[in-house]
């Protein structure tokens, strides 16, 4: 610690060369940390769903095609069935048509047994219940619209040629989707006259182990009809909508590591360059006994402050940006900087800045002192 105000001091001896490394850190960190959140978001709500005892069964053709609503009466009396609930796309939006976001209708008798996680009070539930035109709404998309619960919205149908007057009566937290906005699907029954068909059916089971036993029940039971049924848990029917851009996660992450390797080496040339026209101070630290020890730990500790303050300055940017461009724009995933992504970005940050100085700076700790002298003369 007693060395701490040499550090500063050499720090800010060429304010330029320091202001400019650590904003190429800054840079690349912030590209780094951008690019790694999105697919690390994704397998967090895999990951939160993998225990889940949720099965969602949909049309096998496809999640476009819709289920007869009475398929969920016969999957309600199978065995290990605890609460299901039917739902059906809706579409809607509130302003312009370039202000979407996800909406369903869903139905109400069990909604709270189905999604006991969802962050909702008995109470909220209750009035979900209870008024025919409730709903409930995540937090981004709240924050996105400037809702407050107790607020009557017109959701404007796109699909539907007519338009739904709501009353939010509460804001989903925990692990309900964070952009999705729920309403009653008997109200939605009501005004379409009542079509008989939804566009899919969860299932909650009494526990996570009868989920592959369950899955099978119910395909089965609907094989070779009208509408057969491809059954899945909550992870994989979540993990379906990702399938597509997993490619897309992976360059991500390949981009992010390239980006952090060609930073280090950028890091290492100026940290080297650095060093060398501080050898004659160097010389004279040695030769009036400072241990090279010391001197090795005052150069890394230099470059590890600059590639801190390029990761606090790359990643508060990235977390900005995230939030007020990416989040709400991605349905039902959400876009935000997980705190392992802040870690991970802190971390990359130290390792760019003391290996980037490692090489030149024991260099310079070892030298010899005599040979050193005479670089001074």
């Amino acid at each position: 610690m007693k060395y701490l105000g040499l550090v500063f001091k050499n720090l800010f001896r060429n304010k330029r060369r320091t202001a400019l490394t650590v904003f190429s850190i800054a840079v690349s960190l912030f590209i780094f940390s951008a690019l790694v959140s999105l697919p690390t978001v994704a397998n967090q709500i895999l990951a939160d769903t993998a225990s889940s005892a949720r099965i969602v069964t949909h049309n096998k053709s496809g999640l476009t095609y819709s289920i007869p609503i009475a398929y969920r009466q016969k999957i309600a009396i199978m065995p290990h069935v605890v609460a299901t609930s039917s739902q059906s796309w809706f579409g809607g939006i509130l302003h312009d048509v370039t202000d979407q976001f996800p909406n369903m209708a869903m139905d109400h008798e069990q909604a709270d047994i189905m999604f006991p996680d969802w962050g909702l009070t008995p109470e909220q539930w209750d009035q979900f219940k209870k008024l025919r035109t409730a709903c409930v709404v995540g937090p981004d998309t709240m924050k996105r619209f400037n809702l407050k619960v107790g607020q009557q919205i017109i959701l404007k149908g796109t699909l539907y040629p007519f338009d739904l007057q709501l009353n939010i009566v509460g804001e989903m937290g925990g692990k309900a989707p964070p952009s999705m906005l729920y309403f009653r699907r008997d109200y939605l029954e009501e005004a379409a006259g009542r079509p008989g068909f939804v566009s899919n059916i969860w299932v909650r089971t009494d526990k996570s182990e009868d989920v592959p036993q369950l899955i099978a029940a119910i395909d089965e039971q609907f094989a070779n009809s009208s509408a057969e049924t491809q059954s899945e848990s909550e992870a994989a029917f979540l993990g379906s909508f990702l399938r597509g851009y997993r490619m897309m996660f992976s360059l991500f992450e390949i981009l992010g590591f390239i980006i952090v390797i060609t930073v280090g080496l950028v890091a290492a040339n100026t940290s080297a360059m650095s060093i060398r026209e501080r050898r004659s101070e160097i010389a004279v630290m040695r030769s009036m006994g400072f241990p090279s020890g010391t001197i090795l730990s005052t150069l890394l500790a230099e470059s590890l402050v600059i590639g801190l303050m390029g990761g606090l300055i790359g990643c508060g940017a990235a977390f900005l940006a995230l939030k007020l461009f990416a989040g709400p724009k991605m349905g039902m995933l959400s876009i935000r900087m997980p705190p392992v992504v802040l870690v991970e970005t802190l971390i990359a940050a130290a390792v760019i800045g003391l290996l980037s100085a490692w090489i030149p700076a024991r260099s310079a700790s070892k030298m010899n002192i005599v040979e050193a002298l005479r670089l001074v003369a």
